[in-house]
């Protein structure tokens, strides 16, 4: 009688394990877009389009930096979705007329509207001057400065063709990171 219950419950867990895959791939795409998800779309969209970058780099970077979470601040300092430096937010709020206010930029940057502006603003200042993804998300992370003595002494190419050689290991892996889920965005929102 024991090995009959025995047998019966493997039968009914093994069922139980079909239907739950069967699921998940029929599920497949919802349960990605849910992992995925494009939160604060008419502020990325706005800016996106003002700026000139694509909507899903965006996403992908911000879920990146902060998987959606307007209050976050990291141990370093940064601030926001898109996790901005008081001091890189300021720069680029007063050379582009952005209109923060510099005495309050830590409130002004867990805005979401706010923090998406002067973020995508921010990136597409990289994106004009390193003209690929590779190296501007590489300096949005480690800073023009880094970004640029690494091209200067050889480590690593301006065309982005050799990612794989950005020496600091938190930007290799940032970088990878964001590229990977920019093809997964592009896969469920073409």
């Amino acid at each position: 009688m024991t090995k009959l219950l025995k047998n019966r419950k493997i039968l009914i867990l093994g069922c139980i394990l079909i239907v739950v895959f069967v699921v998940i791939v029929l599920n497949k795409d919802n349960i990605l877009k849910t992992i995925y998800p494009k939160k604060y779309e008419k502020e990325v969209m706005l800016y996106a389009e003002k700026y000139h970058v694509d909507d899903n780099l965006i996403y992908a970077l911000i879920k990146a930096e902060s998987n959606f979470n307007a209050g976050a601040t990291s141990h370093k300092g940064a601030i926001g979705l898109m996790q901005l430096m008081e001091e890189t937010a300021k720069d680029v709020a007063k050379k582009n007329m952005l209109g923060l206010e510099a005495e309050n930029i830590k409130n002004e940057l867990l805005n979401p509207e706010k923090n998406i502006n002067v973020g995508t603003r921010y990136l597409a200042t990289l994106l004009e001057r390193y003209k690929n993804n590779e190296i501007a998300l590489a300096a949005y992370n480690a800073g023009i400065g880094t970004v640029d003595n690494w091209i200067e002494k050889g480590i690593i190419r301006a065309d982005g063709s050799d990612i794989e050689k950005i020496p600091f290991k938190e930007t290799n892996q940032y970088v990878r990171k964001i590229l990977r889920d920019y093809e997964i965005y592009n896969e469920l929102f073409p």
